[in-house]
């Protein structure tokens, strides 16, 4: 039953689709098409929240704004994935949604409808609300327009999220593990889970394994906590200007010592067997089962579906930041800005522009993330003041600001090509490489950089 509930819970968001083609088939109308009419109810697609309270938040200020102005929204969610399916289908169609938001869209499909000129330019309604985000928030939203050879605001930041680290202290005490003294230093950090397994064994804890990190190459968990690995021994894979690094000695090498670190802990045993074949909530089930000691996930859904349960939330579940890089400096965290964007060819641009910039004023902000259960973190300021962030006796949140003050973006604002690589998740079939087909971490190195070179060679 647990399992079950957390399946449904931690739904997965797969990659591996056709949606970089379909944002290449244009908007013309189909016979497919529905006629459009300019009385019709502005169209909006929402990714369904993990909680009640995030659905009902975005609902009831749709309904204010319909109050407001008098228009009328149709508003229906998704499922993330289906969400991503049915706008690739609707873009084959040419019957398109006026508004979309999802919550893996502003890496699988936003960078490149920018990208072909699909989306509409949203600078009118960034330009008031400028000084209310932080800068990396309108930097992940300044995409470069092939057709028009220029950047602009083709989305609205919302939100953001990053990689946490996530433990049960009762089990790292239970090893004789100090729970509160865990080390910045990379190895020893890594070696602390090692030596949690190795000590729970030793007293018959059998099936508790020290690590949940995902080995799969169907996870967008892998690519998200592999990319932090890579970060650590400082790859850059893009630069500012979305150029492709790969053919330096260095950043192979780099490359090379992230794939073995990784594949190290399951060759070694501290990794569950199943890893090689887990989708997006089976890390967070596993953890969540009690089955490994700590996790990695790309949100803080974690905690957040244990707020009910204070005895897991407040005294067993501890979130922490990453460990120092193993050159001693302080570690970059990914940071993924979720988005909200209108297409381009909507006929209702005034209105579908007057709804997002309602949605977007901080009080109204506020409630939609803070519906979240803080699973995703403000990128205005004044909305990390409020109360749910600055809580001393909240372990999960309270930290929060600490892990953002250091970020990096995504690549994918860089370039729109590295969204193919992140597509077809190819680190995760490195990574698979060396655990399944034995090759050695160079050779898995290799096959990666020959498959990125590739997709970036061929990008349209």
């Amino acid at each position: 039953m647990l399992t079950s509930t957390l399946q449904k819970l931690f739904r997965s968001t797969p990659w591996i689709i056709s949606i970089f083609l379909l944002t290449g088939c244009g908007l013309a109308q189909t016979e497919q098409g529905m006629p459009d009419s300019p009385d019709r109810p502005l169209q909006v697609w929402w990714s369904e929240g993990y909680y009640p309270e995030e659905t009902e938040a975005i609902r009831r200020v749709i309904d204010r704004w319909e109050t407001t102005t008098g228009k009328s929204v149709e508003l229906t969610f998704y499922s993330e994935k289906d969400l991503v399916v049915e706008t690739g289908k609707a873009l084959q169609r040419g019957t398109l949604p006026d508004v979309i938001y999802g919550y893996s869209i502003d890496t699988v499909l936003i960078p490149k409808l920018a990208w072909n000129d699909q989306l509409a330019d949203v600078t009118s309604i960034i330009e008031p609300l400028k000084k209310q985000y932080i800068r990396e928030a309108l930097d992940s939203v300044y995409y470069f327009n092939h057709q028009k050879k220029a950047r602009s605001y083709y989305a609205v930041p919302i939100s953001q999220s990053t990689t946490h680290i996530h433990y049960w202290q009762d089990f790292l005490s239970k090893a004789k593990v100090n729970p509160r003294q865990l080390p910045q230093e990379w190895s020893s950090f890594w070696q602390i889970w090692k030596t949690a397994q190795t000590n729970l064994r030793q007293q018959g804890e059998t099936t508790i394994y020290g690590l949940g990190l995902p080995m799969s190459s169907i996870a967008t968990d892998t690519n998200n906590i592999f990319e932090q690995f890579l970060e650590a021994y400082n790859v850059q894979l893009v630069d500012d200007q979305g150029n492709l690094n790969l053919d330096s000695y260095q950043d192979r090498q780099g490359i090379v010592t992230a794939l073995k670190n990784y594949t190290d802990f399951y060759q070694q045993g501290f990794v569950p067997p199943q890893a090689i074949t887990w989708n997006d909530p089976d890390n967070n089930v596993f953890f969540l089962s009690n089955l490994t000691v700590m996790t990695v996930n790309a949100t803080l859904s974690i905690p957040g579906s244990q707020r009910q349960d204070t005895i897991n939330y407040n005294e067993r579940m501890r979130t922490i930041t990453w460990p120092n890089k193993p050159d001693k400096t302080p570690m970059r965290n990914i940071t993924y800005v979720k988005q909200i964007a209108i297409f381009q060819d909507t006929s209702h641009l005034k209105e579908a522009k007057s709804l997002v910039a309602f949605l977007v004023q901080p009080e109204n902000l506020a409630k939609f993330i803070e519906g979240s259960q803080g699973r995703f973190f403000p990128v205005m300021p004044v909305l990390m003041k409020r109360p749910l962030w600055n809580n001393p006796q909240d372990a999960h949140l309270f930290n929060l600001k600490v892990q953002f003050n250091n970020p990096r973006l995504a690549y994918t604002v860089f370039n729109p090509a590295y969204s193919e690589v992140l597509s077809q998740n190819i680190w995760g079939q490195a990574i698979q490489k060396i655990i399944i087909d034995r090759q050695s971490p160079e050779q898995a190195a290799d096959f990666a950089i020959k498959k990125i070179k590739n997709i970036f060679e061929n990008w349209q």
